[in-house]
């Protein structure tokens, strides 16, 4: 079976996609930003949802390799 049937790949792959949101979220906050109004919270989305891109792209193509049985 692929792995991309499986679920626990596509759990997987969510997850790492969240958490790269998060933290490219978290850089854009703290790159120069002395208060909440401050924020470019239109490039903070961007930046995150490029990022949670490039992390779900680098699952697809990097993750292990197809299943043996």
């Amino acid at each position: 079976m692929s792995k991309y049937a499986e679920k626990r790949f596509w759990i997987d792959t969510g997850d790492r996609m969240v958490a790269t949101f998060a933290q490219a979220g978290v850089a854009i906050l703290g790159a120069g930003v002395t208060g909440i109004l401050e924020v470019d919270w239109e490039q903070m989305l961007s930046v995150s949802l490029l990022a949670a891109a490039v992390s779900l792209l680098t699952s697809i193509a990097f993750r292990g390799s197809e299943k043996v049985e």
